[in-house]
């Protein structure tokens, strides 16, 4: 699958905490107590780290349904459910067309694909010295696969997957659990 982005690996901005808190508070007074977490995931929540520059925000709630009572509120603040979405273990919405790249993935709390992103976001914060490899891959697939996000996508499994194995030893070793929500 192609598509008519382009995919641009950006150095790490401050500016992507700022606008994380700005769409978090939004999304919390929109769900209110739905939302048991907000979370700012995904290489713009790591310091240091670059990235597409798109802020991924993880709402975690106990359950999907009644899905209006997700749909509703994030459509109404600008999100639009991606109900396509072949993922069964989330729920996502992206911006409405013509606004500012944000992707939100609704999924329940303490579900390990839930875990996992706050797992990598946790250990990768920690682990400056995994940076460089992963920011390398990262600009080496954008530019392979400049307008293909499928390609971009699969071409980092492996890497992941081995980080995410050293992330879980680690958070063995430490007896990790997520930190506060971030909203």
């Amino acid at each position: 699958m192609t598509s008519n982005e382009l995919i641009e690996i950006c150095d790490w901005s401050a500016e992507w905490a700022e606008k994380f808190r700005v769409k978090a508070a939004t999304i919390r007074e929109a769900l209110g107590t739905r939302a048991k977490r907000i979370d700012h995931i995904g290489s713009t929540a790591i310091w240091g780290l670059a990235a597409k520059p798109i802020v991924d925000i993880q709402v975690s709630v106990d359950d999907f349904d009644p899905m209006d009572g997700l749909i509703e509120p994030l459509e109404s603040i600008g999100y639009v459910w991606r109900s396509s979405n072949a993922e069964l273990t989330k729920r996502y919405f992206r911006e409405a067309p013509g606004q500012e790249r944000t992707h939100v993935h609704v999924r329940r709390l303490g579900s390990w694909h839930e875990q996992w992103p706050l797992l990598f976001r946790d250990y990768m914060r920690q682990h400056v010295d995994e940076h460089e490899p992963y920011a390398a891959l990262k600009r080496s697939l954008a530019e392979r696969f400049r307008n293909d996000r499928a390609a971009y996508t699969s071409g980092k499994d492996d890497h992941l997957w081995h980080i995410i194995r050293r992330a879980d030893r680690w958070a063995a070793a430490i007896g990790w659990t997520p930190c506060n929500s971030d909203m």
